[in-house]
């Protein structure tokens, strides 16, 4: 149900951005983010109809994330504040080395999400208690140790990223006010990392069906990386346009806008 109401708000969202917004960029935006909503409820029924595939089920969770970050770029992009110019800027040279760590930590961050939603799907489908097709070793050194491995490498990337945009460009409120909730959200999501360790592998390994506790834990930490991922894009997307000329990065028209 709220998947369907989710799919409704964004066609919403899409037909309000024709019929109010003239830049052709953000009509094509929102239309791919329907598709999306719609690659989504596909992979969902799949999902469901072939009792949680490990496959199927990680795909379905990475394009989910993925669309929370189109949403989240879509809502940066009709805001009031995208509609003036930039007070302040970054020199394309102190720009350059931001970008490309950020651009880095979105891949490493998809990484995370990919083997972090394969570990829980196979342990969920095929793992225990009792199962002879992966046994708990198998599973924790395919998924779980890179996953904690790949984490090390986002925390870096993540602390790198966060305080560079602090310390460097802290008269810019729109790169810093992300970057700081990056470092908080970073901070609870390793608690959490911990936590889930510990309900799952720990306490957990030998339960035949899932605790409230590794319920909560496990879609709190799904919900906290899904956090971290769209701040990240946030951040590259203010990172562009305050770089130079806005209108030579990203297509952006503030006649357009006006007319709006």
């Amino acid at each position: 149900m709220i998947a369907e109401f989710v799919g409704l708000l964004t066609i919403i969202a899409a037909i309000w951005t024709w019929r109010v917004d003239q830049r052709r960029w953000m009509r094509g935006l929102t239309i791919g983010a329907v598709l999306g909503v719609i690659i989504q409820g596909v992979l969902g029924g799949l999902t469901v109809l072939n009792f949680l595939p490990p496959a199927i089920s990680t795909a379905h969770g990475t394009v989910g994330q993925t669309m929370f970050c189109v949403l989240a770029a879509i809502a940066v992009f009709t805001s009031r504040s995208w509609i003036d110019e930039p007070a302040e800027k970054i020199s394309r040279k102190d720009a350059k080395p931001l970008l490309r760590h950020c651009w880095m930590l979105i891949g490493f961050l998809y990484i995370q999400l990919i083997l972090g939603a394969a570990f829980r799907h196979v342990w969920t489908k095929w793992g225990p208690p009792g199962s002879n097709q992966w046994p708990v070793h198998k599973i924790i050194h395919s998924f779980l140790y890179p996953h904690i491995l790949n984490a090390l490498f986002v925390s870096a990337l993540v602390l790198y990223v966060s305080l560079r945009a602090i310390t460097k460009h802290s008269n810019i409120a729109h790169l810093r006010r992300p970057a700081i909730w990056m470092l908080i959200l970073l901070i609870t999501q390793l608690l959490l990392g911990v936590a889930a360790y510990v309900v799952r592998v720990v306490q957990g390994v030998n339960e035949s069906q899932p605790t409230m506790s590794l319920v909560a834990v496990t879609v709190t930490h799904l919900a906290v990386g899904a956090l971290i991922l769209a701040s990240t894009v946030v951040l590259t997307i203010q990172a562009y346009r305050h770089t130079g000329d806005p209108a030579s990065v990203i297509p952006f028209n503030r006649r357009e806008v006006a007319t709006a």
